[in-house]
């Protein structure tokens, strides 16, 4: 496999190149080559449009007494990819592109043979000027003249125009300026209005504050109760929002319930109330007039000779708790 990819071959020392014999091949022999189109075209045949750069596997080969500056010229057989006739073209080295010879016509061809007109027109003028003073001068004055001729059709067709028209560009002038000044004066009338709606809506809201202020100002505060006494404020009961109980609450009792304790609390007996204790009875304190209202409630309860101090304690906290579920 090394061996293809040697650059250099062997060359025996009795090698002799001119006993290499030679095919003898035909000078207008064809090769197959792949190309593309050079140019636009169109079939004759069927009218199919060729478009340039279509590839095509054409015929190639060279043209027989036909040369440029020694340069040979080749001709280009392919089909029509529709109807698959036959069309060539050949080379054309002076202007550097390729000729139609038969079998389609080439699109814009009329153009390109303006083209060449032009420019062989200009060629042979810029020869003449070259040298012929007097013709350089003439060609200018030819082109002046000309020149001032197509001014004069021009200004001759606008003329024609406005008066095939019938247009007043000064009233339309007019007719725009009058427009514009009625559209500022409309714009100013809608500010004006604008600017008096926001004052009078402005002076009405400090009319509303002022009004506001005053009835402020003349507002009387109502008198407070008058009491006999002022300690009478002491024996006034306050009202308690009244709570909402739990289920456990209501099946036991609260525990934090201060009148419900208080029944608990016991002052220092007397030897005359310790003496009836003894004899079975629970002696509560007298109610006095800094005694609270549970103590009051608990000696105005019927006392029953006999009862021990903790039946009667379970005894109070049934009442209380069948008034509070009440």
């Amino acid at each position: 496999m090394s061996e293809r990819k040697v650059l250099n071959k062997y060359y025996p020392p009795d090698f002799d190149p001119s006993k290499i014999p030679k095919l003898k091949l035909p000078k207008d022999r064809q090769y197959v080559v792949r190309l593309m189109a050079p140019f636009n075209m169109r079939c004759k045949t069927c009218g199919e449009y060729i478009y340039k750069g279509k590839k095509f596997n054409a015929r190639k080969e060279t043209v027989q007494n036909e040369l440029y500056l020694g340069l040979p010229i080749f001709r280009f057989y392919i089909k029509c990819t529709r109807c698959l006739a036959e069309i060539t073209f050949k080379t054309d080295p002076e202007n550097t592109d390729y000729t139609m010879e038969h079998g389609a016509t080439r699109n814009f061809q009329a153009e390109k043979l303006l083209e060449e007109e032009e420019k062989r027109v200009q060629k042979e003028r810029e020869d003449e000027e070259l040298n012929n003073p007097m013709k350089v001068l003439e060609n200018r004055t030819k082109d002046s003249k000309l020149e001032m001729e197509v001014l004069e059709n021009l200004q001759e067709l606008k003329e024609l125009n406005q008066r095939q028209a019938h247009v007043d560009f000064e009233a339309m002038l007019q007719q725009h300026r009058v427009s514009e000044e009625e559209t500022r004066q409309r714009e100013q009338e809608e500010d004006q209005r604008e600017m008096e709606a926001m004052m009078e809506q402005a002076r009405r809201r400090r009319l509303l504050e002022d009004s506001d202020s005053d009835e402020e100002s003349t507002f009387v505060p109502s008198p407070l109760p008058v009491r006999a006494t002022p300690t009478a404020i002491l024996e006034e009961v306050p009202q308690i929002k009244k709570q909402k109980l739990e289920s456990w609450e209501r099946s036991v009792g609260a525990l934090g319930s201060k009148s419900k304790l208080a029944g608990l609390v016991v002052a220092k007996k007397t030897p005359a109330q310790r003496t009836s204790s003894s004899n079975g009875h629970v002696a509560l304190p007298s109610p006095g007039p800094g005694m609270p209202q549970s103590l009051k409630d608990a000696n105005a309860s019927p006392q029953i000779p006999g009862a021990s101090s903790l039946s009667q304690l379970g005894a109070y906290s049934d009442s209380e708790d069948s008034s509070s579920s009440s």
